[in-house]
């Protein structure tokens, strides 16, 4: 009786051991990173992404910012232009704020009014502009990345967009795979 019971606390200790190494892997499956997907191109919104992003990144977390689809209107810079588009392209090209200054608000817009008084608002309680926070957020290190497809659909080109120092261009499966093995990912 007393061997029946040594096998069962051997077979038990044998398996807490593996219980235990598989929860280390999954402890340490998760990087220390922050994936947000931008697909609003509304300016409050993409303040939001851009403060929370600063916040991250000035408590050492990897962060990475992945444009899509109305998002794009925050990184196309309002003095490049690109030859060679058709007629749609153009079109949202055109119908597109083009650049974050240019944004509208998600709500109380105000027939273009509300940007102004949100920007004003910013500057006189010390806020850091959205062309300041996209500074420290290269000098933190914040990555952007620009959805390729969102591009193709909306007929932007590669010409168009912001130089900024840690940008790239890439697809949904990369910031599925990123996402994947982060802590913690926002949706914006």
């Amino acid at each position: 009786m007393q061997n029946d019971g040594n096998i069962q606390l051997v077979a038990l200790q044998q398996e807490v051991e593996t219980l235990k190494s598989k929860v280390a892997l999954l402890e340490n499956s998760r990087k220390d990173q922050l994936p947000i997907a931008i697909v609003s191109g509304d300016l409050d919104k993409i303040i939001a992404a851009m403060v929370i992003s600063l916040a991250a990144a000035a408590m050492d977390t990897k962060v990475r910012l992945f444009f899509s689809f109305w998002a794009l209107s925050a990184v196309r810079d309002r003095n490049k232009k690109a030859n060679g588009k058709d007629i749609i392209s153009k079109m949202f090209g055109m119908m597109l704020p083009k650049s974050r200054n240019n944004l509208n608000l998600s709500k109380m817009n105000m027939a273009g009014m509300g940007p102004m008084m949100i920007k004003y608002l910013m500057k006189k309680k010390g806020v850091l502009s959205l062309d300041r926070m996209f500074g420290e957020a290269a000098a933190l290190g914040i990555e952007i990345t620009i959805c390729e497809m969102s591009m193709d659909l909306m007929g932007f080109k590669k010409e168009e967009m912001i130089d900024y120092p840690h940008l790239r261009y890439a697809g949904a499966a990369t910031f599925v795979s990123e996402a994947n093995e982060s802590s913690m990912q926002l949706f914006i």
